[in-house]
């Protein structure tokens, strides 16, 4: 029997309803704003920002977007993140990831205002959030733990295997899984004997980075399985036609265990519409924390 669809697009349009009436109860003369900084003309980057700033016009707030040239020094996109710092109306700012070479990434990020830091991406905000101190966790993982409360997956004392490790989705999803008791391994592409930690795994969550580089046969039955990858898949060419992207796979070979897993989030229409949603819920949290 197939696993349970976490259907992370439904929920998120539930979650919108929410927060459309919250934001409506804000009843402010002017909406809040979620800023966006994009650096260079990465066209995926591009359309994230897109649909997030889409996200922001449903619920009734606005969504400002900052474009800077693939040039952009650190200096330059300090000083954007500080006039946003500086504005009122701004509740929110994201800097979508990743930015040219040149810049210095981490600097950026921890520029951004602790309360403003509804992308869960400074340092500051990390540690809170480790420490179980009020602050905003990275909107993926965040995300992922929204879905698995809707859904009521139970956590408590299960093994949990997060495979990935960085600081905007591995570390944070494995210090907000640990949070809600769960047992924690988290692991990489270079961990040994891969295949057997993630056997263990009652909870598997797939964060690598790396199109179905967990393959079925690693999977227990009955396990939780979380892919939070996307990877875009060309559409073969036909005549008179050129080819273009068909659909997408996730980081965890999915065909190979929706048969047999409990639940399992849906590559596309599982994790990613949970990210948005969550950012902008997030930001709709500050805007009522700075109302009161």
């Amino acid at each position: 029997m197939a696993g349970i669809v976490l259907d992370g697009k439904a929920y998120a349009k539930e979650l919108e309803a929410e927060l459309t009436a919250r934001v409506r109860r804000l009843n402010l003369q002017e909406p809040p704003i979620l800023a966006t900084i994009l650096v260079g003309d990465d066209p995926a980057s591009a359309t994230y920002v897109r649909m997030k700033g889409n996200a922001c016009r449903r619920v009734g707030m606005e969504s400002r977007s900052i474009a800077l040239p693939a040039a952009t020094t650190t200096q330059e996109l300090l000083a954007a993140i500080d006039d946003l710092n500086a504005n009122p109306r701004v509740r929110g700012i994201l800097l979508q990831h990743p930015v040219p070479k040149q810049i210095d990434e981490r600097a950026c990020f921890d520029r951004i205002a602790l309360d403003k830091d509804v992308d869960g991406v400074t340092a500051h905000g990390f540690g809170r959030m480790a420490m179980d101190e009020p602050a905003y966790g990275s909107a993926t993982p965040a995300g992922i733990m929204r879905l698995l409360r809707r859904y009521q997956i139970p956590l408590v004392g299960r093994e949990a295997v997060v495979v990935g490790r960085s600081p905007i989705l591995g570390r944070p999803m494995a210090m907000m899984l640990l949070a809600a008791h769960a047992t924690v391994t988290i692991c990489h592409s270079r961990t040994s004997n891969l295949a057997e930690v993630v056997r263990r795994g009652e909870i598997v969550v797939g964060a690598v980075g790396k199109p179905e580089f967990i393959r079925g046969s690693w999977i227990r039955d009955g396990a939780v399985v979380i892919d939070a990858g996307y990877h875009p898949l060309p559409q073969p060419a036909s005549e008179g036609r050129a080819g273009g992207p068909g659909g997408g796979v996730g980081d965890i070979e999915l065909s190979a265990v929706v048969d047999r897993c409990s639940a399992y989030t849906p590559v596309p229409g599982g994790v990613g519409p949970m990210t948005i949603a969550t950012l902008i819920a997030h930001t709709v949290e500050a805007a009522e924390k700075a109302a009161r």
